[in-house]
Order: C-alpha cells, then sequence, then structure tokens
C-alpha cells in the first residue's frame, strides 16, 4: 500500500509540472514588456542564446497602496541561452520596479542590482505604501563587495536609485 501511495503523489507531482505554463510577457503592460525586452536585447548583444524567464520573474503586488497592481521584474533567475553572469553579478541580479499610476499607465520607479529584496509586512494602516528592503552590495555603505548592506525603501510614484557614498 505504502508503494501505491508514493506511485500516486509521484505520478501528480509530475502532472502539476506537465501543466506549468511557459512565462508569458504578452498578459503585462507596456512599460513591464520593455523591462522584459532588455533581456533579449541585452542577451542579443552579448552573443547569447535564446532568453527564457523564470515563471516567477514578474511579481505582482500592490506596493504604494493605492490598491493597483505594480510590478517588481527580478531577472534573478532568467537565463541567457549557456552564458552565465548576463542579468548578474557581484552587485546582485537586476531587478526592475514598477507602479501603477492614477491615469492606468505604469512607470518605472527603480532599476538596478541587487543581492535580494523582501517586502516588509504590510503597514498597520490602510491604503499606506509598503517598504521593500533590499540587500545590497556592500560599496553603497562605504564598505566592499561581501560586507552586509541592508537598506530599505517605501514605494511611491518617486524614482529612486542608490547612491554609493
Amino acid at each position: 500500500m505504502r508503494y501505491l501511495f508514493v506511485l500516486l503523489t509521484m505520478l501528480m507531482a509530475a502532472a502539476r509540472a506537465d501543466d506549468a505554463k511557459p512565462f508569458d510577457p504578452s498578459g503585462y503592460p507596456p512599460a513591464v514588456q520593455k523591462a522584459l525586452r532588455y533581456a533579449h536585447e541585452e542577451c542579443e548583444s552579448q552573443g547569447g542564446g535564446a532568453v527564457s524567464f523564470a515563471p516567477d520573474t514578474v511579481r505582482k503586488i500592490d506596493l504604494t497602496g493605492d490598491g493597483r497592481d505594480d510590478y517588481i521584474v527580478d531577472f534573478r533567475d532568467t537565463k541567457c541561452g549557456e552564458r552565465e553572469g548576463i542579468y548578474c553579478g557581484t552587485g546582485g541580479c537586476l531587478l526592475d520596479i514598477l507602479v501603477a499610476r492614477p491615469d492606468g499607465s505604469v512607470r518605472a520607479v527603480f532599476d538596478g542590482y541587487v543581492r535580494s529584496y523582501s517586502i516588509v509586512a504590510p503597514p498597520m494602516k490602510r491604503g499606506a505604501a509598503r517598504t521593500v528592503r533590499f540587500d545590497l552590495h556592500g560599496s553603497y555603505c562605504g564598505g566592499f563587495g561581501s560586507q552586509a548592506c541592508v537598506k530599505e525603501r517605501v514605494i511611491t510614484a518617486t524614482p529612486f536609485e542608490f547612491k554609493k557614498p
């Protein structure tokens, strides 16, 4: 009986893997598609092959607290043929944050390299913007590469960047 259970579990897992849909950028707003096109352009300029995106390359979440979907485009698991390091380096991987505007358009507010990010717990006040915690290259905190450098930013419609001291 135990073997039957294991066999059924394996078959269900394989069926779920077959149902996984390939990443389709066409369902996203033009500004998000533009960020994704960058991956193709950069891969081509580096002499790479076909670009493949991970299923979770684009994360849809309300960051600004206005009730509209905003987008995080994380190139961490994006592949450019057999070439490694096209979208990632010692400073982390390319990350874009795009926010929805009242007119329905979407605007990029951040485009940079981060080692990782996390969204801080939702604010207690309804409709408040979310805070994102970024793990950056140590040079953004006056150190060097491997040193820890954590910065937080409340996400609004205003573009931002991290500067080295």
